[in-house]
């Protein structure tokens, strides 16, 4: 019997970050991790991500600011550069709703290529423009977080498996494949597995897998200032480009895949799927070659409106989920191991009730009645 204030299941980013922010606070931590330190079963591997200000709701603005600040604070905790200011177009053919601070709309496409030389936009398309753009060192800051957390006094443990958990009175109990363990406090962070601990919120998710392509490093026409981040807003699947910072090479994907079960490995990249790809690439950013380092395939967990299930379960009140982060988790990774670590020591946070588990339930009752 093992006995820790908080435990924290799950050891992406958003539960590193959270065993961070935790640790930073005083906080005795014990993480969990079911696979290996490194591997690529869910979706925070890979050397960079996105982040951007241009999002499709107002709602978000104060926490895509939170994420921001945190990556700063990051850098300047670990001296590591783990923001690249690129810029980014976001195109779309019929309309959006993408705003955010320092945004605006772009409709000549001369515009966007004086923005984004390298860039090829389908014609017709229209896009937002997003100075703020970047790219994020994501292997980097996810070292960072755990190194910081263990720093500040929290315990990691990878190659352990949570079973079952349960509330007693006022702390949780939690079975894994080695032990058992008591804790104040129950975070879990377990992205395309968190149905399967939380089977009442299990209808929310939906895991795809999701294929993505890096070319080699050092093309100009891959690399800034003649490439920024971008999408192409499809109607067979959003396009998303990250371009070469740093000698991380341009990397791409579309946002959509099959339906997937987490707990069968993801195939790798098939040839046709990394040639559709690599075409899509050469398609919006012309001159790159297609010279492939890099081809993998993650999990994404999915909701209907692409937001996130964070808080407290209200029939658990010790266990706070931070799930289903649709693909765009990653940029707000300090911010939500920042939001847990509050949420956790009942802090109120109710500038999230947008992603809170409590807006899901009363929806889902709404839609009984």
């Amino acid at each position: 019997m093992t006995d820790v204030e908080v435990l924290v299941a799950g050891l992406g980013v958003h539960g590193s970050a959270a065993a961070y922010e935790l640790a930073l606070r005083g906080v005795d931590v014990l993480g969990l991790e079911q696979f290996g330190e490194g591997h690529s079963r869910g979706s925070s591997h890979g050397r960079t991500r996105m982040i951007r200000r241009a999002y499709p709701n107002p709602v978000w603005n104060p926490f895509v600011e939170r994420a921001f600040d945190g990556w700063a604070r990051w850098s300047a905790a670990s001296g590591e550069e783990l923001l690249h200011r690129t810029g980014g177009l976001y195109t779309f053919r019929e309309s959006t709703t993408m705003q955010g601070p320092g945004c605006r709309l772009v409709e000549d496409h001369a515009e966007m290529a004086r923005l984004m030389p390298g860039f090829q936009p389908p014609s017709g398309y229209r896009a937002v423009h997003d100075p703020s753009a970047g790219v994020l060192e994501a292997a980097r800051g996810l070292e960072v977080a755990r190194a910081g957390a263990r720093a500040a006094g929290a315990e990691l443990v990878f190659g352990e498996t949570v079973l079952s958990w349960r509330q007693e009175s006022e702390r949780c109990i939690v079975t894994t494949d080695q032990r058992e363990i008591t804790c104040r406090k129950l975070v879990l962070s377990a992205g395309a597995w968190a149905g399967h601990l939380v089977p009442e919120l299990a209808h929310l998710f939906e895991v795809w897998r999701i294929v993505t392509v890096t070319l080699a490093p050092g093309q100009e026409p891959g690399q800034v200032p003649q490439l920024g981040c971008f999408s192409v807003d499809r109607p067979e699947g959003l396009v998303f480009g990250i371009p070469d910072a740093d000698g991380n090479g341009f990397k791409a994907g579309v946002d959509l895949g099959p339906v997937w079960d987490p707990t069968v490995p993801a195939t790798p990249p098939t040839a046709d799927e990394i040639a559709g790809l690599t075409g899509l690439m050469q398609q919006y950013v012309p001159g790159i070659r297609a010279e492939v380092v890099e081809a993998v395939a993650c999990l994404y967990t999915m909701t209907a409106d692409r937001r996130f299930v964070l808080g407290p379960l209200p029939w658990a009140p010790a266990v706070t989920v931070a799930a289903a982060c649709s693909g765009h988790g990653f940029k707000f990774g300090p911010a939500l191991g920042e939001a847990v670590a509050d949420l956790v020591q009942e802090r109120p946070r109710p500038e999230l009730d947008f992603i809170g588990v409590q807006r899901r339930l009363t929806t889902q009752q709404e839609d009984q009645t």
